[in-house]
């Protein structure tokens, strides 16, 4: 949803999530309990230990749907940062991806059509292999890359722009999967948890796509700026 103005630390927190339902999941990475009344996005951050400037960049970014990027860098806290991406692959890895499996197992394992079957299933857990292949680099690697040049440590022979010359946009191969589904799973079983499983993929699509832009355009030129400055 586009907006023609940013949010801003004295907007009310419940505003933003009514206007956007999906920063719903920037709350929940960023350690935010729902329950926060009348009160302003300033005063909830303060209350859950988040940084207010990283929240609201990483908020107006997502509303804006756009690529620019320098108005949001501005004051943003790396670590804030860093905590909120991990949290975002914890909750693909540990709760939504195998949520949806076990929806589509419930929706589709019945099927006489076994090889559909199959190759869905097959399909959907290389898929899950490979994002959790790529977040576990970037948890166990690029993060402690940063860590090191928060602490004044520079490492040699590796930069993020390594990183981003090989960032794989994870959520394209969701499209395949649902033009499965969509052209040759054939009609009758549950098809009512199978139509519901198929839009929490595409909703999963959405996210992941979201979450690569944050890391494209808000991580990578954080990280880039903090290489100059330890140089």
């Amino acid at each position: 949803m586009y907006r023609d103005r940013i949010y801003k630390p004295t907007d009310k927190m419940s505003d933003l999530i009514c206007e956007n339902y999906t920063l719903l999941q920037v709350l929940s990475r960023f350690g935010i309990s729902l329950g926060f009344g009348d009160k302003n996005v300033r005063e909830v951050c303060e209350i859950s230990n988040v940084d207010c400037n990283t929240f609201l960049a990483v908020v107006n970014f997502l509303v804006e749907n756009s690529n620019r990027v320098q108005e949001h860098l501005e004051g943003i806290s790396i670590p804030s940062l860093m905590n909120y991406l991990r949290e975002a692959h914890s909750y693909f890895l540990d709760f939504q991806l195998p949520t949806i499996r076990k929806k589509l197992v419930e929706a589709i394992g019945d099927s006489n059509e076994k090889d559909v079957t199959y190759l869905i299933m097959r399909f959907f857990d290389a898929y899950v292999e490979e994002v959790k292949k790529h977040m576990e680099h970037e948890n166990d690697n690029v993060f402690t890359y940063v860590e090191k040049l928060i602490s004044g440590d520079h490492p040699e022979g590796y930069s993020i722009s390594i990183f981003a010359s090989h960032h794989e946009h994870i959520d394209t191969k969701l499209t395949e999967l649902k033009n499965i589904i969509i052209k040759y799973f054939p009609a009758g079983g549950n098809n009512r948890l199978l139509n519901a499983t198929l839009f929490d993929i595409f909703c999963c699509e959405e996210d992941l796509a979201s979450h690569n832009r944050v890391e494209d355009f808000l991580f990578v030129p954080a990280i880039k700026k903090l290489e100059k400055e330890a140089k």
